[in-house]
């Protein structure tokens, strides 16, 4: 695809080559060009209900780091191996990292009754901090379109350090590729990657932290 085709605002797709070509394209208010703006703002939400009570070592849950294709609100998709689009007139209320962390969140505390810390909570020790990359988190449009999200996790122990990486990967088929359409299927892949990190973080015994021994007696 040309950087031409790119500025043309009738293609059905935005490609990612147009950032190359600021000046050739005119002035920009946002990725992918001067394309008509999203009607509606898009977003996720979990599918499991947060627990009144929270007992146990409290995980930190670190935002997820994200390639240069997802530091953005659109919703990138993939046309060829080597060439990347974005999908037109369908944006994120927030950078797609941000939206997944908050599932993750709720997922976690839902299914493991642990507290869920996020990096602002600095007077609270964690006895697990989760960290990762979220890799994926679009639309795969070379045959059968699908969105794909993966998220490459790192485990740590504050007592014992690293207990392990792991890769956690989902598609979901989609039936139209337009912002809603595809943004739920997202919701459905999200949901099911962050059920299985949360159930991996549960077989991870709860860490018994030593008495601080300058802490009064009773």
């Amino acid at each position: 695809m040309t950087i031409l085709r790119a500025c043309a605002t009738s293609s059905r797709w935005l490609t990612a080559t147009a950032l190359l070509a600021l000046g050739a394209c005119g002035p920009l208010v946002q990725i992918g060009g001067n394309a008509k703006p999203a009607d509606s703002l898009l977003t996720l939400t979990s599918s499991v209900e947060t627990p009144t009570t929270l007992d146990g070592g409290p995980v930190l849950i670190v935002l997820p780091s994200v390639p240069g294709a997802l530091r953005t609100t659109r919703i990138p998709v993939i046309v060829e191996d080597n060439e990347l689009q974005y999908l037109v007139a369908a944006s994120w209320i927030e950078q797609p990292n941000f939206l997944f962390h908050r599932v993750l969140a709720d997922t976690v505390e839902a299914r493991t009754g642990r507290p869920a810390l996020d990096e602002g909570n600095v007077d609270v020790l964690p006895a697990l901090r989760l960290s990762g990359k979220l890799m994926n988190f679009g639309l795969d449009a070379r045959a059968a379109p699908q969105v794909i999200v993966r998220y490459d996790a790192v485990l740590t122990s504050i007592e014992t350090g690293l207990v392990g990486t792991r890769r956690f990967e989902a598609t979901e088929p989609v039936s139209a590729e337009t912002g809603p359409v595809v943004a739920q299927a997202l919701g459905v892949a999200t949901n099911r990657i962050t059920a299985d990190i949360a159930d991996w973080i549960g077989t991870t015994p709860p860490t018994v932290m030593a008495e601080d021994p300058a802490a009064p007696a009773g």
